[in-house]
């Protein structure tokens, strides 16, 4: 296990009431303990994102949260990580990573999106209306293989130690096929990493941070529930279809 993935509290926390059971991901619950974790968490934002190649302010902001964990010897410590990505050669080497590396298993991603690329140029460099007809539909079916196959890729593991991909777990659910992207929030990525690493999830938070929406649907530090379409059915399969760790 990379230590330097767990982040050590530097709040006093002997006068803090633990969470017996995980809080609620899809409420706005969030334990003193949690709390704590994020301001802590976004101070670590604030100094290591000015050697990112990514600037909160004026460019879309970016979804983080922390994960307050128990380790072998009794200790609480926390994970962090942001939804999605962040640019490639940022120095973010203390985020959980995600649950996929696709730069593995032959680079079949990168060689799926070079293609679907090559596809995209033909469709603008064609004057056909026929060929630019065909050429797309190839495209969404090249599109549409890649992220199946990233899907069989993202295996995720419940508190009983069973681990399935995001196919089969959607499969499970009522919430039919997966958006794309899924399995890239930071509640999932937090837990199988805790989960893989036998550290016990106390407490659970996200946060918005960088630049609002355009609607103001998300602020700068605000706290936001995990979202629905995608994180819903991970975590209901990840947390034994129950809203609480035990």
């Amino acid at each position: 296990m990379n230590l330097n993935l767990i982040f050590d509290f530097n709040t006093d926390i002997t006068e803090v009431d633990i969470p017996k059971t995980l809080n609620n991901p899809f409420t706005l619950d969030i334990p003193e303990i949690a709390d704590i974790a994020a301001k802590e968490f976004q101070e670590h934002i604030t100094s290591a994102s000015k050697k990112w190649d990514y600037d909160f302010l004026t460019r879309h902001g970016k979804m983080f949260g922390i994960l307050v964990v128990q380790r072998k010897d009794k200790r609480y410590s926390f994970l962090g990580t942001n939804s999605g990505a962040l640019p490639g050669n940022s120095d973010h080497n203390r985020l959980i990573p995600s649950v996929f590396d696709n730069t593995t298993d032959d680079y079949f991603f990168d060689r799926g999106m070079t293609a679907v690329t090559e596809l995209c140029n033909r469709i603008n460099n064609s004057t056909s209306p026929s060929e630019i007809i065909n050429l797309t539909e190839e495209r969404k079916v090249k599109s549409y293989s890649i992220q199946q196959q990233l899907f069989q890729n993202y295996h995720f593991s419940n508190i009983l130690g069973i681990s399935k991909n995001i196919l089969e777990i959607f499969e499970l659910s009522s919430h039919g096929i997966p958006p794309a992207a899924t399995g890239e929030c930071a509640a999932p990525k937090l837990l199988q990493f805790a989960f893989d690493h036998d550290l016990k999830p106390i407490a659970i938070a996200e946060f918005w941070w960088g630049n609002p929406t355009k609607n103001q649907e998300k602020k700068h530090k605000h706290y936001y529930p995990a979202c629905k379409n995608k994180c819903r059915p991970l975590l209901e399969y990840m947390l034994n279809d129950t809203e609480l760790y035990e």
